[in-house]
């Protein structure tokens, strides 16, 4: 993956791919949200709002549209006046703030038209192979009110509030990859725009953000002619809330090839700062970035307890780096070898993100690197016989093989897809009769049953024939194949015991994405900010596009 470029030894798959560790996880420059904006200002893209029907009560659509070197996209927005008792963060609501889609195109009329019959109702509505991405949002009642408030009287509205919120609506989904109707990400993936994962759901996210700011101000002076604009700097450290839960989490387990994709890039980024010199450059762009998530970590706030305790790691880790390097480093490596014995997982996964934050010269390639086609890793190679894929299960998957699965703690859970909205759920095993519906979401046991299969039948077996005996573990054989040629493809730990936490899952993905201010609700949904601190589009050109989400 990583050329010439001299590098040190990875992090092994066990080191890396469990859960706690992965629940720890920071945004770094490899996240889609910093793809997509260094795309945005090396390319030039331009963004017009080139419509504002929006009335004095916030009622209407708008279209923000963006030009990029190969075509055009539009984000369409539908903005209502919920009433309070129907607005709920939970998948199960029926009707939101705002509703958006990402059009492939300049929507005419006619099209208009279809997307205001369809839009507002998300999954009740029809979507084509014109839409890219499906969203919808909800305002943060109070800081909403309160900057509308402000800014109609002519003043600010107060930093602390907006620091404690952090957004000003908050999306409960974001949509795309075919989902009810939408276009196939294989329709798209070749246009280099839209080539890195899920750019057309970042994009759709940071034109939100624009949304959410206009309407605030459209609503101020509505109020009042007069009003003031939302300052600058103000604005810039407003991001978009999402609230997410498990439907998100089985992400990491269902997409194996692409998950490998996206560690390896991650773990090659490290290897090669680990084998270059620290120059006076790079030194003190990485203290202006821990200086920054030092400041971030004290206003990062969390209701949970075991957030909690995460933010005390972390804020003790920053501050023993802080004292650890303040007469300067000799070597990255050094470094990052203290950390593994000094700091918490918290601790060195940040080191990890402010060890990249200097070196976007030498590792910023490694997002070309990302995507996957997850088709040509799904074949099951049936001429290798089932003595070497039982050997092959040995590394990926001892743990599996030496786990007591007949212990119910084991297996105290199971993984079902809900009926009514198509979205993964998790049940207590003992408590609900749905093991007829149980989803492929546990590889650990799954794979240990396979490997207690194959040592009946003859080595020299072809793993075709033993399939067509017994087809059940035709997943779990995929799976082994996988993991020996994707080495960071699989969770090393087991997704189906009863003190597993989602949330660890959910944090990886959300990582990836480029999410901040993780803040669990339970173990099972979170609430992130997303874009906080970016440019906004009408000065992603006038500012640096890729020093925001670590100040440096």
């Amino acid at each position: 993956m990583d050329g010439m470029l001299p590098t040190l030894t990875l992090r092994p798959p066990e080191h890396v791919m469990r859960l706690a560790r992965m629940g720890s996880f920071h945004a770094t420059r490899l996240s889609f949200m910093r793809i997509l904006l260094r795309r945005v200002a090396a390319e030039g893209w331009k963004v017009t709002r080139t419509l504002w029907e929006i009335d004095d009560r916030g009622v209407g659509r708008a279209v923000y549209e963006v030009q990029t070197p190969e075509r055009t996209y539009s984000l369409v927005a539908f903005a209502s006046d919920l009433p309070d008792h129907l607005r709920t963060d939970r998948v199960i609501a029926e009707a939101w703030d705002a509703t958006f889609a990402l059009y492939d195109g300049t929507p005419d009329a006619e099209a208009l038209a279809r997307l205001q019959e369809n839009v507002p109702f998300q999954e009740a509505g029809r979507m084509t192979e014109r839409e890219l991405t499906l969203s919808r949002a909800n305002r943060s009642v109070r800081l909403f009110a309160h900057v509308i408030d402000a800014l109609a009287s002519g003043q600010q509205p107060s930093v602390r509030e907006l620091e404690s919120v952090g957004y000003l609506m908050r999306t409960t989904a974001v949509y795309g990859s075919g989902k009810f109707g939408l276009a196939d990400r294989e329709a798209y993936c070749g246009r280099p725009a839209l080539a890195s994962p899920f750019q057309a759901e970042m994009l759709t996210v940071w034109l939100i953000r624009a949304f959410t700011v206009d309407i605030v101000e459209h609503l101020a002076r509505a109020r009042n002619p007069r009003a003031a604009r939302l300052d600058p700097d103000l604005r810039r450290g407003l991001g978009v809330g999402n609230s997410t839960g498990l439907g998100m989490a089985p992400f990491l387990l269902s997409h194996p090839a692409l998950i490998h994709h996206w560690m390896e890039a991650r773990e090659v980024a490290l290897a090669r700062v680990r084998s270059v010199p620290v120059t006076p450059e790079t030194f003190a762009h990485f203290r202006r970035a821990l200086d920054h998530a030092s400041r971030t970590a004290l206003v990062w706030r969390s209701s949970h307890e075991l957030q909690q305790a995460k933010l005390q790691d972390l804020r003790a880790d920053l501050a023993r780096l802080k004292v650890r390097t303040a007469d300067g480093i000799a070597d990255w490596d050094e470094l990052w070898q203290w950390a593994e014995d000094a700091l918490s997982l918290e601790g060195q996964e940040v080191l990890l993100a402010l060890m990249l934050e200097p070196h976007g010269a030498l590792v910023d390639d490694l997002a070309a690197t990302m995507a996957a086609d997850e088709e040509a890793a799904f074949a099951i190679d049936g001429r290798m016989n089932v003595g070497a894929l039982s050997e092959m299960i040995a590394g990926p998957y001892g743990w599996a093989i030496d786990t007591d699965w007949s212990a119910p703690e084991t297996t105290a859970r199971l993984w079902y897809v809900s009926a009514e909205k198509l979205e993964p759920r998790l049940a207590e095993r003992a408590d609900e009769p749905l093991e007829d519906y149980e989803q492929p979401l546990g590889p650990g046991r799954d794979i240990a049953r396979l490997h207690r299969a194959l040592a009946d039948w003859p080595a020299e077996t072809t793993t075709a024939e033993f399939l067509t005996m017994q087809p059940q573990h035709r997943h779990a054989v995929r799976r082994v194949q996988i993991a020996a040629r994707y080495p960071y493809a699989e969770v090393r730990d087991n997704t189906l015991d009863a003190e597993m936490l989602p949330i660890d899952l959910l944090r990886a993905k959300l990582s990836f994405f480029g999410a901040t201010r993780f803040d669990p609700r339970s173990d099972r949904w979170v609430r992130i900010s997303m874009f906080q601190g970016a440019p906004f589009p009408d000065e992603i050109h006038a500012r640096p596009a890729d020093t925001w989400m670590y100040g440096a």
